[in-house]
C-alpha cells in the first residue's frame, strides 16, 4: 500500500510505522485534520482516493459507492487514515491493510454508548457480519466480484446499522 506521492512503500505521507491505512481505527495520530463537523472536506476524500495506489482500490471505490448510496444522510471523510463514513456519528471505516481482501469495520461511534453494554440485533440472513464486540462488527470482501455479490445484503446492513447510530 502506497500513495503515489511517497517513495516509502507501505505507508502514507506523514504516517508512522504501524499507522498504515486502517491499521488502528482507535489511533488519533492516524487521523487527518477535520472540519468543524469532524469530517474531512469532500475534496480531501477525493484527493486521498485519487492518490491511493493500492491493489484493492477497485474494491475501495465500489464499497464507497455502496455505502454512500445506501442513504442520503451518509457523509464521508478520512478518519484513522482510511475512508470512513458517518451520519450523526462515525459508523464505518475501511480497513485497507486487511489480509486476504478488503474489510469494512462497522461500529456505533467513537464514544461508549448504550449499545456498548447491551448490543443490538442487526438482521443478517446472509451472514456477512462477523461480530468483534457488542458494538462492532466486520464485513469481509475477497474481491470486486465478492463486493458485487454482497452489495444488496451489505446495503441492507448499512441501512439497518445507521438506524442505531446515535
Amino acid at each position: 500500500m502506497t500513495r503515489k506521492d511517497t517513495g516509502t512503500p507501505g505507508r502514507l505521507p506523514g504516517s508512522k510505522p504501524g499507522n498504515e491505512p486502517g491499521s488502528n481505527p482507535g489511533s488519533k495520530s492516524a487521523s487527518k485534520p477535520t472540519s468543524k463537523r469532524g469530517t474531512s472536506a469532500p475534496e480531501d476524500v477525493e484527493s486521498f482516493l485519487a492518490e491511493l495506489d493500492h491493489p484493492l482500490k477497485p474494491q475501495v471505490l465500489a464499497l464507497r459507492s455502496i455505502i454512500l448510496g445506501a442513504d442520503p444522510s451518509i457523509t464521508e471523510g478520512i478518519k484513522w487514515n482510511a475512508p470512513s463514513f458517518r451520519t450523526s456519528e462515525w459508523f464505518a471505516t475501511m480497513r485497507l491493510n486487511a489480509k486476504g481482501g478488503m474489510q469494512v469495520i462497522l461500529h456505533f461511534g467513537a464514544k461508549k454508548n448504550e449499545i456498548t453494554k447491551t448490543s443490538v440485533v442487526i438482521p443478517d440472513p446472509e451472514g456477512l457480519l462477523e461480530w468483534l464486540a457488542k458494538d462492532r462488527a466486520v464485513v469481509k470482501f475477497l474481491g470486486v466480484d465478492d463486493v458485487a455479490a454482497k452489495s444488496q445484503a451489505f446495503t441492507r446492513i448499512i441501512r439497518e446499522w445507521i438506524r442505531h447510530v446515535s
